[in-house]
Parts: structure tokens; sequence; C-alpha cells
């Protein structure tokens, strides 16, 4: 008989059923388990939106989030991308997948699309149902509050906490986008008042600190930047950090997270409030952003890497990348890190709602490129905006000297003196 209950007991739980925090704790560490966020793509990097006693995610859990199976993301492209990427968080047939969360449909809905690829061994734990989870160790980011989600922006921006903006390239007239609507309050950055054509490549500091002030910014305040093209607000966040503006976040997901979260979105156009002093006569944080002669000494300092992150194309010569960019190849000495498919993308970095990818996945990337985070990393692309974003990201997985050298191969390839290469890397 005791033989016979074990046999129900085990049957049940290979189709899906909860199993208790002690069978989660015993089995932590199990290489044949694996244990899946189902929750918010926020609240696996640490914030707290279920009230819930601890923040952030199981140690050592992977993340899929219910909202990555949601109509709007799930175009062709995308669910190869997502195939894909379960396969890499380790969820593969023969494992024991353990899905949790807070929401039973939320977790349903993961566990059906696994089931219907294939995967049979998945169980399921929800965390308000199982009051002693409490006793799971939990991890964060260590710099998750520089990411923020919609609904603590949008509580901050009613207590008049924070100022946010939009970013992104184009004058008001192009902008077509913010003008139909954008974030109440929100002010539109053309990202040429901090890159100038027709270099495109970053202005000079006392032109930087005049347009902050000009725009309402000075270096006490709190800002959050965000834009229908994420990346820009990245590109953005960066400068201003450098700049030393005490509090700078970006809101992960942008514009898209916003609407989708139900709020609401305004019309027209807002105009910055300017003032009279940014605060200071230069930038407080000179480290965060190198120029030719910083990214050549990372070049020659061991404890140093210079990370291309570029596509494939661009990194061997195939192609500049760029309209205006007529120079190809990459620079010597620097790794490749990887970005996305062509110049004005970064899914290798991102889910597929356009939030943060999780740190291990990143992290794994790098190590296999032969990338170490024990390294300080100098990020660079084309001209910023990519490597921005990787910079950004570094800083909430919790790296503190790492680096952007701006104008990265647009700088580089205009000086004929500075060696390049071209070709497949051995």
């Amino acid at each position: 008989m005791r033989v016979l209950l074990f046999m129900i007991t085990l049957s049940t739980l290979i189709f899906g059923k909860d199993i208790s925090t002690s069978e989660v704790l015993k089995n932590l560490n199990n290489p044949e388990w694996i244990f899946v966020d189902t929750r918010d793509t926020n609240e696996y990097n640490g914030w707290n939106l279920s009230n819930l006693e601890k923040n952030g995610h199981i140690k050592g859990a992977t993340d899929f989030s219910y909202a990555w199976l949601d109509e709007e993301y799930l175009n062709s492209k995308n669910e190869a991308i997502l195939k894909e990427r379960v396969s890499e968080k380790g969820i593969v047939k023969g494992k024991n997948v353990v899905l949790y969360g807070v929401d039973k449909t939320q977790i349903g809905k993961v566990e059906n699309y696994l089931k219907q690829n294939g995967l049979d061994e998945v169980y399921t734990y929800n965390l308000t149902e199982n009051k002693d989870y409490t006793q799971i160790p939990f991890e964060t980011y260590e710099g998750y509050e520089m990411l923020v989600p919609p609904s603590w922006l949008k509580e901050k921006l009613e207590k008049k906490e924070v100022k946010v903006y939009e970013a992104s390239w184009g004058s008001i007239k192009d902008a077509a986008v913010y003008v139909a609507n954008h974030i109440p309050g929100a002010p539109h950055i053309n990202t040429d008042s901090i890159e100038p054509p027709p270099e495109w490549m970053i202005n000079t500091d006392e032109n930087l600190i005049k347009f902050a002030a000009e725009i309402g910014i000075s270096k006490d305040d709190a800002i959050v930047f965000y834009g229908d093209d994420v990346m820009a607000s990245y590109r953005l966040a960066t400068i201003f950090k450098y700049l030393g503006v005490k509090d700078v976040r970006v809101l992960n997901g942008g514009l898209a997270a916003w609407k989708k979260a139900g709020y609401k979105t305004d019309m027209g156009v807002v105009k910055a409030t300017p003032i009279k002093d940014f605060g200071s006569k230069t930038p407080i944080n000179k480290n965060l952003i190198v120029d030719e002669t910083g990214a050549k000494e990372v070049l020659e300092n061991k404890d140093k890497t210079l990370v291309d992150i570029r596509s494939y194309n661009e990194r061997i010569g195939k192609e500049s990348g760029y309209s205006y960019m007529h120079r190809k190849g990459r620079i010597p000495g620097s790794v490749w890190g990887k970005s996305g498919s062509k110049s004005t993308t970064l899914e290798d970095y991102r889910n597929i709602d356009n939030t943060m990818r999780n740190g291990y996945e990143i992290i794994s990337m790098w190590n296999g490129l032969g990338i170490s985070e024990e390294k300080d990393l100098t990020f660079f692309c084309g001209s910023g905006w990519r490597a921005a974003e990787v910079l950004f990201y570094s800083e909430v997985m919790g790296m503190k000297n790492n680096a952007l050298y701006s104008n990265g191969w647009m700088g580089w390839s205009a000086d004929p003196q500075n060696p390049i290469e071209i070709g497949e890397e051995k």
C-alpha cells in the first residue's frame, strides 16, 4: 500500500501538480531540477510587486514570464527566439521543471506552453499558497532599482518625486509617436542634442551640461528615461549618469510597457522648464565614458576588456552598419560581445518584450565569448547606443567599474592612423 501511494503521488507531480516547500528546498541545488520564475520580469529582477515578504527570485532560478506569451509578442521571429531561449535556460526534456509564481493562471499559461512543446515533467509552486516559502533563499540584482516597472513610475509621477523624459532620434516634427502618445508630463529629447550631426559623436562636456539645464535637469534630480525605441533611453541615461545626476533610471520595456500596464498617455507636446544651473561645471562621473585614448589604454591593460557590442557582420567587416559610415572592420584586441542581427537591434540582450534579459544568461553568453565579468569592461558599438544599454544592464547586475567608449567604431574608424582588422576571427 505504501508503494502504491508513492506511485500515485509521483504520477500526479509529473503532470504538473503542486510541490511543497520542503521538496523545493530538497531539490534547489539538484542539477536535474530547474526552477523557473513565471512572474513579471521586474519582480524577477528585485521589485516587490506582489506584497511578498521577499524580493527578487529564488536563488539560481531562471525566468520565463507569462507576459511573453501574450499575443502581441508572438510573431514568427519572437516565437523562434523564445524556443531558442527555453533551451538556453535549461528548460529541456529530461529535467524536472518547477514553475513558480503568485498566480495560478500565469503559471498555467507557461505550463501549457511548455507541455505543447514536448515537456511533460512540469511541477508548479505557488508562493502565495505556501506561506513557508520564506524558508527558500531569494536573490536580487544589486542595482535592480535602476530599471523601473511602470507601476513605480506612475506612483512617483503622481507624487511629483521624479521627472520623466521621452528619448528618440529626431526633432518634434519627426517624433510622431511622441506627439501621438507620451507619458503625461514627459518632454521629448532629440538625441541629436547629445550627439550632434553629421558625426553623431558625443557632444562636449560644456554643451552637455548646458543642455541639461535647458531641459530642466540638475545634478540633484531623480529622472527616468523611456522611449518607444528603448535603446535611446539607455543612451540618454548613460550621458546623465556621466554628468553626475544623483538618480538616473530607465523604464524597463519602454513606452510599450507603460501602455500594456493600462496607464494613460497624452497627445501633443510638453515643453521642458529650463533651470539656471545644472549644479556642476564639469561631469561628476568622468570615468563612466572614455575617449579614444581611454579605449587604447583599456586595450593595453590585462585587467580590462574592450567589448564590441555590434552585429557579427559589422564585427567581421562585411558591413559598417550605418549608411554614413564607410570604413568597416573591428578594433584589434577588442572582444566580440554580440548584440543583435543588425545595427538597430539588441535582441541578444533583451527579452522579446524589450525588457532586460536575465543576468545569468548575459554572463553565460559573455563567458562563452571569452569575456570575464571579473574584469573591468568597456563597451563600444557604432556610436554608443547599443553599448550604453549593455553598460546599463551591467550596472543593474551590480558591476561597478565598467565604462562606455562612446564614439566607438565611428570615432575609431574616422582616424586613418588607427589599425583595423577585417574577416573571420580564428
